[in-house]
C-alpha cells in the first residue's frame, strides 16, 4: 500500500524509543500507534516494491520506552529505565503544562508544576543518555518560552533551559509554535526545530464549518497583537485573503498581577463587517486578550469570530468564554491536543480540536532516518492542496 513516509534508500540511524512522560502519556500513544501504522505501511510497500529489505527495526508492537519515575515521601524523585537503551534513538516527550498529576510531599498533596515536569525530563535523558546512540526533546510547549528576552533586571530561563539540556547531551530539541523562536540563538550548533500548527487549524475549520468562503470579501485572519503577526500574515497569504491587526494600549503606570493592564485594544485594518474573522495566536493563557478581541470584531459587525490557538491553557477556567458564546462574541476556539486539555473542555459546544498526532509522528519517523523535515517546517504545499480542494467542492 503506498503512502507518504516510504523511505526506499536509507535505514533508522538508530533503533528507535519514545520515552513519554506521564504528562503526555496519551498524545505519545497516538504518535506511537502513527509510527506502527506508518513502519508496517512501508514494509509492505517495500515488499510489493521487491526492495532489498534490511533489519529496519520496524517488527514492533510499540516504540514506548518502558521506564518510570518514582518519587520519595520527600518530593523527592528520580528516573528508572527498565529496558535496554544502549545504541538507540530516544525522543524524550513531555508536557511541560499538564498541571493534572498530583505527588505527595510529606503527606501534603501537589500537583506538578512546569519546572517538575523540566526536572524529570532531565532526569530521563539523565539515565539514558550515556549509552544511547542519540537523544532527543519533543517539547510541545517550550519550556519558560514566555520568559525568552530580558527587558530589565531578570533571569533568562528560556535560554538557561535549552543550553542546560544540550550540556546534558541532546542534540535535537523539537517544539511547536514557540512564543519566540528566536531564544534558539542560545544554541546555535544544535538542532532546534519549530513546527507550525496552520494546516492542521484550515483542516479542522474546512471539516467543521462547510459554509466559510475563502475569498477577500467573507474571509478575514486578524492578529491579536503585534507579537502574533507573522503567524497572521503567513495564513493570510495562504488562504489569499487579507489581515488585521489589533494592538494594545497599557497603562505603564501600574503593575497588576505582574503586567501593566491593558486600557483598549485598537484596530487597524480594513472592514469587518459581514466577514469570517480568524484570530490566530500561539496560546490562549487567561483568554482576556482574545476574548477583548471577539468583542471587538463582533462590534465592528463581524459575521463569526473564530479562535486559531496552538495552545489552549485556559489558566482562568472556562466560565468566561461561555459567556462571551451565549452573548455572541465568539462563535468557536480552535486548539491542539499538543497539551493537556481538562475533561470539561470537551463537553463545551464552542470547542474544537486540531489533531497533531499523525503530523508529530511524522516528525519524528523523518528525524530518525535523518530525511528532510523541510516540508513539515512550512507546509504551504499541503495548504495549497486543501484550499484547492475546498474550491472544487471536494471538502
Amino acid at each position: 500500500m503506498a503512502n507518504n513516509f516510504v523511505f526506499n534508500d536509507s535505514l533508522p540511524v538508530a533503533p528507535l524509543k519514545l520515552a513519554a512522560l506521564e504528562s503526555c502519556k496519551d498524545f505519545a500513544s497516538k504518535v506511537d500507534s502513527h509510527i506502527v501504522q506508518f513502519r508496517r505501511n512501508d514494509m509492505e510497500e517495500l515488499k510489493r516494491r521487491k526492495a532489498d529489505l534490511h533489519y529496519r527495526g520496524y517488527d514492533v508492537d510499540s516504540y514506548l520506552l518502558d521506564f518510570e519515575c518514582p518519587r520519595f515521601g520527600t518530593g523527592e524523585a528520580k528516573a528508572v529505565i527498565n529496558e535496554s537503551v544502549r545504541g538507540t534513538d530516544i525522543f524524550v516527550m513531555a508536557d511541560v503544562m499538564n498541571y493534572s498529576i498530583p505527588y505527595t510531599v510529606c503527606g501534603y498533596t501537589n500537583h506538578m508544576s512546569p519546572d517538575d515536569h523540566f526536572q524529570d525530563m532531565k532526569r530521563v535523558i539523565g539515565s539514558c543518555v550515556a549509552t544511547a546512540h542519540r537523544v532527543n526533546v519533543v517539547m510541545p510547549f517550550l519550556y519558560e518560552s514566555r520568559q525568552h528576552k530580558r527587558s530589565k533586571r531578570e533571569s533568562l530561563d528560556c535560554a538557561m533551559a535549552l543550553e542546560e539540556l544540550i550540556q546534558m547531551g541532546v542534540e535535537n530539541i523539537i517544539t511547536f509554535d514557540a512564543h519566540d523562536p528566536r531564544v534558539q540563538n542560545a544554541i546555535p550548533l544544535y538542532g532546534f526545530d519549530n513546527f507550525m500548527p496552520t494546516y492542521q487549524f484550515v483542516k479542522t475549520l474546512f471539516t467543521h464549518d462547510k459554509t466559510t468562503q475563502i475569498d477577500k470579501d467573507h474571509l478575514m485572519i486578524i492578529s491579536p497583537d503585534e507579537g502574533a503577526m507573522n503567524r497572521a500574515v503567513y495564513l493570510a497569504n495562504n488562504l489569499g485573503v487579507d489581515m488585521g491587526m489589533f494592538y494594545k494600549r497599557r497603562d505603564y503606570s501600574k503593575v497588576v498581577n505582574g503586567r501593566n493592564p491593558i486600557v483598549a485594544h485598537e484596530f487597524l485594518g480594513s472592514s469587518v463587517e459581514g466577514k469570517t474573522v480568524l484570530i490566530i495566536d500561539d496560546m490562549i493563557s487567561s483568554g482576556e486578550s482574545m476574548l477583548d478581541t471577539c468583542k471587538e470584531l463582533k462590534e465592528r459587525k463581524a459575521a463569526k469570530a473564530i479562535v486559531c490557538c496552538t495552545f489552549g491553557l485556559f489558566t482562568n477556567g472556562l466560565e468566561k468564554f461561555d459567556e462571551y458564546y451565549e452573548k455572541g462574541y465568539l462563535d468557536y476556539v480552535i486548539t491542539t491536543n499538543l497539551n493537556y486539555r481538562p475533561k470539561e473542555l470537551f463537553d463545551r459546544k464552542w470547542y474544537l480540536e486540531a489533531d497533531m498526532s499523525k503530523y508529530t509522528a511524522a516528525i519524528i519517523n523523518s528525524l530518525n532516518h535523518d530525511r528532510s523535515i523541510s516540508a513539515s517546517l512550512s507546509p504551504t504545499d499541503k495548504i495549497q492542496k486543501l484550499v484547492q480542494r475546498r474550491h472544487n467542492g471536494e471538502i
